[in-house]
């Protein structure tokens, strides 16, 4: 193990990238998505990484008023740290993925570190029947979309976001977005420690084999040394696999339904506080522990929950 013993847990709850029809356990709703980031603070999240979406039809919803009615249910019920994207989905303008981060002042929010292809539509082979009418064509035109991220973009969120006193997740799908980050800190616009999350498996990033897990610490130990905290999340069937990978480096980890609908072959997991407890199995057996928020905190040097404006 590496020296960090106290293994942070994220779970990202319901994300932008599934749609409804894929899983019966994704949460919709604001009820579903507090219930499902209380339950998985429970099973031993320090953190919930949050998406909102339309509860009618479950599309991605990315507005103030999608957010607020389950930050106070989350707020009230855990002492989790709340996480809030400023990634919504591929789809939005930048300006509609950061207002909720802006208006919400969350302890910590997630930045993309470059634009990219974003490939969705292999979805399609799997699931081929679906309840809504947005769900074929938002998958089918990830073929054509680039998730736009650019110097401008990510420069615009740091300052806006930053001013709040938000930390951010640093969400790199390639080995370049570290350096993209490089840039930023040798500009003072983000301070260490910094959380940098590896994404890995997705359709358009780097991919899940053991040497790219390796290639990312890596390139991030000998860019930002003792300045980070590295957590990784790999996409769908990879999910377990690096993070058991990054557990025995000494990373952190991050599951659930936005990553991952499964819990294990063919088996959709029934809840994201079922891959919590999952991981945290992994963490225990490998003989490390499970950070509490109150821990991931001071971990990432976070301004506290009750400095938060929900």
């Amino acid at each position: 193990m590496a020296n960090q013993s106290k293994i942070i847990i994220t779970c990202a709850v319901t994300g932008s990238i599934h749609t409804p029809s894929m899983s019966p356990h994704l949460p919709v709703t604001a009820r579903e998505i507090a219930q499902a980031a209380i339950e998985a603070a429970e099973a031993g999240a320090a953190i919930v990484h949050l998406h909102a979406r339309n509860p009618v039809d479950g599309r991605p919803d990315q507005s103030t008023e999608a957010f607020a009615p389950f930050l106070q249910v989350i707020k009230q019920s855990t002492d989790c740290v709340v996480n809030i994207t400023t990634g919504g989905a591929a789809t939005m303008t930048v300006e509609e993925r950061v207002k909720p981060a802006a208006t919400f002042a969350p302890e910590v929010a997630s930045l993309n570190m470059g634009s990219m292809n974003f490939g969705l539509y292999p979805m399609l082979e799997r699931f081929k029947t679906f309840q809504h009418d947005w769900e074929r064509p938002y998958l089918e035109g990830s073929r054509d979309r680039i998730f736009h991220n650019t110097f401008g973009d990510i420069e615009h969120i740091l300052r806006t976001c930053g001013e709040n006193g938000t930390r951010f997740e640093i969400e790199c799908y390639d080995i370049g977005h570290l350096y993209t980050l490089a840039h930023f800190v040798e500009r003072g616009l983000v301070k260490a420690p910094f959380f940098v999350q590896s994404v890995f498996g997705i359709l358009g990033g780097i991919g899940a084999h053991p040497e790219d897990v390796a290639h990312m610490k890596r390139t991030a130990d000998r860019l930002f040394g003792n300045d980070y905290h590295w957590s990784v999340l790999g996409a769908g069937r990879n999910q377990l696999p690096i993070a058991t990978q990054a557990i025995a480096l000494g990373g952190n980890v991050r599951v659930g339904l936005e990553d991952s609908l499964w819990i294990g072959k063919g088996q959709l997991a029934k809840s994201n506080a079922d891959q919590v407890r999952k991981v945290r199995q992994i963490i225990e057996g490998l003989g490390a522990s499970v950070a509490t928020p109150d821990e991931a905190r001071r971990i990432l040097q976070l301004k506290g929950g009750d400095k938060v404006a929900f």
